[in-house]
């Protein structure tokens, strides 16, 4: 029985093996690692993935879906949102904490919350491999002072360091999507800064809420307020400082 993509679930599914040889290529599976993919679909790269690693988690809120990946014998299914997974709990099931891999074709219409739930469990994580639409990898990969450089670049880019590994065109998904994809990886910094991620989301989502005023009209009024005298200059727009000014920023503001 075939199954019809359901538009509100954001499906899209992938059917260029081309593409699906090339993307487990850049993952790399072992034998044996602790792996989750989120939003397995049809399992055209659930198929690949679980011949090379022996056993593979799943995460899939379809629940047509998920009873069909069920009768697969080699496969643990998480049926659920994965916006209301706490990874950090499934690795240590998985017994893989600090080396779970996470890799997935993500619902492009919530992409964005479910790279920040993720963000929440990055300590058990060794690495992740995405298909996302290749704007949103623009802006998560995008340098200081170009026009993808935004909040998602600024909150991704302390944490991991990520490129974009692989265009995927429309014509390798169905139904195709109306806009270009691409594969991300992204891997988990070793020594990250030990800052307060609320305190920095706070930060950096004042700064871009008003992108093309210079930083004092924004953000100078948000360190007024929390008594900052230290030097950072304002007199620039949020799009020119790179990540490692806004951490320093941080850093000087909750110590």
């Amino acid at each position: 029985m075939s199954h019809v993509a359901r538009k509100r679930f954001g499906q899209h599914f992938l059917t260029d093996h081309g593409i699906i040889d090339a993307i487990v290529a850049a993952i790399g599976p072992v034998p044996g690692e602790p792996v989750v993919e989120i939003g397995p679909g049809l399992a055209a790269l659930t198929q690949p993935l679980v011949e090379r690693l022996g056993r593979l988690t799943v995460i899939e809120l379809d629940r047509d879906l998920a009873a069909r990946l069920r009768t697969h014998p080699q496969l643990d299914v998480v049926e659920s949102d994965i916006l209301k997974v706490d990874i950090t709990a499934l690795a240590q099931r998985l017994q893989a904490t600090g080396s779970l891999r996470i890799v997935g074709n993500l619902p492009y219409n919530i992409s964005t919350p479910i790279l920040f739930h993720l963000l929440d469990h990055v300590a058990v994580v060794r690495d992740q491999h995405f298909m996302l639409q290749k704007e949103v990898i623009d802006r998560m990969v995008a340098a200081p002072a170009t026009a993808d450089y935004g909040r998602l670049s600024v909150m991704l880019q302390w944490r991991y360091a990520m490129e974009n590994v692989l265009f995927v065109p429309p014509e390798s998904f169905d139904p195709p999507p109306r806009v270009d994809s691409a594969v991300v990886r992204m891997v988990p910094l070793t020594q990250p800064p030990a800052i307060d991620v609320a305190l920095y989301g706070e930060l950096v989502q004042t700064a871009f809420s008003q992108r093309r005023k210079i930083l004092r009209n924004t953000l100078g009024r948000w360190l007024e307020a929390r008594g900052f005298s230290g030097d950072f200059d304002l007199q620039r727009r949020a799009e020119e400082v790179p990540v490692a000014e806004y951490v320093a920023l941080a850093l000087s503001v909750q110590a």
